[in-house]
Formats: structure tokens, sequence, C-alpha cells
């Protein structure tokens, strides 16, 4: 039997300097996150943090709450072959990249809304690698993915050599029912307008409740923005208490089925979706590291 278990910290006081260290809400009786998924027709993947088998093995999270086949190979190889690298050869460390331009200071980044009224830009405009993330909040695996290349990618956006767009899907609540997905992206288009977009959305993963739980409240979005320097204010309340950015939660929804890609997370790299032979590599933090590295170095391979 699976006992939830949640052990959230205490809302901070609006009025201190900084925010208080997160806990992430323990799941399934303190087993590891991610052993078991609930709601209807949600993926199972297998005990413990084995997300790479369960992608390999050809599943991911579809956008319609189903099993969806994909060619999936071990990562390791397909990058070994991509850069013509021999396996079992000793490799040396990866140099440090060099910044494109002065590195922005602290976790704040410039963001906008594209031209297109959907997608939310963080970085340098004028960064040479772009990464294009969908994701839906609700999602286990779109956690599992910002903890993992997620990470990764804050360090080369601060020194403006990437920049990321996201299209912000909210499919999980036909699937799963309530509206969870669609108040989280409302309030985190609320968090564009205060600059703190990439923030929120590290806290609302950090703290991200069972995707069938519909635990996005009003109430659970702003309590965790308190978490976020700066960003609650009365608009911001009032934002996401009247959904004031409900037609750009429609709008990026329909993006996101127009896109074709078939679930969440997906990921492009310069135009090109990250699959096939890459499915485990953003999940796998030191094989994304040197991917993105090996392209910012050698675009002209990337295709």
């Amino acid at each position: 039997m699976w006992i939830r278990i949640r052990r959230l910290p205490p809302r901070p006081s609006a009025s201190a300097s900084s925010p208080p260290a997160r806990s992430r809400p323990s799941r399934s009786g303190g087993a590891a996150p991610f052993g078991h998924v609930t709601g209807p027709g949600a993926v199972a993947l297998p005990p413990g943090r084995q997300l790479m088998c369960a992608l390999t093995r050809g599943y991911v999270y579809v956008r319609r709450g189903g099993r969806g086949p994909v060619a999936a190979l071990l990562a390791a190889l397909s990058v070994v072959s991509l850069w013509g690298c021999r396996a079992g050869a000793h490799t040396e460390p990866e140099p440090p990249l060099v910044a494109a331009g002065p590195a922005y200071q602290g976790r704040t980044h410039p963001e906008r809304v594209a031209s297109d009224g959907v997608t939310v830009v963080v970085g340098d405009p004028q960064a040479a690698l772009t990464v294009h993330v969908y994701l839906d909040p609700r999602c286990p695996v779109c956690r599992e993915f910002e903890d993992n290349g997620g990470r990764e990618l804050t360090p080369l956006v601060s020194n403006r050599l990437v920049k990321v767009e996201y299209t912000m899907a909210s499919f999980l609540d036909d699937s799963q029912g309530g509206t969870g997905s669609k108040k989280a992206v409302n309030a985190l288009r609320a968090a564009v307008d205060a600059g703190r977009f990439a923030e929120y959305l590290t806290v609302l993963y950090e703290e991200q409740p069972e995707e069938g739980e519909d635990g996005f409240t009003d109430e659970f979005l702003i309590d965790k923005a308190y978490y976020v320097p700066g960003l609650v204010t009365p608009e911001f309340q009032d934002a996401v208490k009247t959904m004031k950015h409900a037609d750009f939660v429609d709008r990026s929804e329909h993006a996101f089925e127009e896109s074709g890609v078939p679930g969440t997370p997906v990921l492009e790299i310069n135009g090109t979706r990250l699959e096939k032979n890459f499915a485990d590599v953003p999940f796998n933090r030191p094989k994304f590291q040197q991917l993105l590295q090996k392209i910012i170095q050698q675009p002209q391979l990337w295709r």
C-alpha cells in the first residue's frame, strides 16, 4: 500500500529578507519520487529513481496520459557515435566554456514573451544556442528533467551562451481532471511580468504536488511564490486569483498541440528535436552537459 506523506515547509513571511530553504514533498511514504505514479492513464514508472529504464524501454509521458513508442537506444553510445569517439576510450575533461558576454549576476535573467504571444524566452536574445522546452506543470517527468538537464541550462543562460524557450502545455488537466496545469501556466505567465518566471518555474517543480491531486490551487501558487523574492505583489496575486492570462493559457496549449510533439517533456536544440537516440540525455546531467558543450563548440555537427 502506498501512503502519501507530505512535509511542506511553512509559508515564509512576506517581509522576510530571504526565503527559507525548501524541502521537497515526500512521496509514497518516503519512497524515491516517481517510483509510483498515480492517476488514470499515468505511466507507471519502475520502483526507485529508474526513469532512464522507463524511457529506454520505450515509454514517455504522452499528452493523452497513455504510453507511446520511442525509438530509444543508449544515449551514451549515441553521443559517442555522433562525435566520433571510441567507446571505452579515455577522454579528458571538457574545457570550461567561454562566456559570450558579461555573465548575468545571480539567478535573474532577461525574460519576455516572444512575438508569437505564447513562447516564454529566458536569456540573451542573441545567444547562439536555443533550447526549446515543452512542459506541463503537473507532469512528473518534466520535474525529473528540471532536476537534471534543467539545472545544466542555468549557467549557460547566465553566460549568454544559451537562451531557453518554453511552451507551456496544460493537457494533463484533461487526462487527470481539475484545472491545476491551467492555473500554474497562468501564474507562470504572471511571473514573466515580474521577471521571475525561471525562478518560479524551479520552485513549482521542486514543490510539485502529485499530478493526480490537482494541487496547483490559487493558495498553493501564491504561497510558493513567496520563495521567489519580489514576486508576490498585489498585481501577481490578482493575476493568479482572476486567471488574468487565461487567453495565454489556451493559446499556449494550442501551440503545443499544433507542434506535433508526442508529450512532455520534449526538447528542441536549434530547431532539431531531441529524440530517438537521445531520449535519456536530458535526464542525465553529465551527458546533457557534454552534448550542449559539443553543440556550442561544433554547431555544424548538430543535425
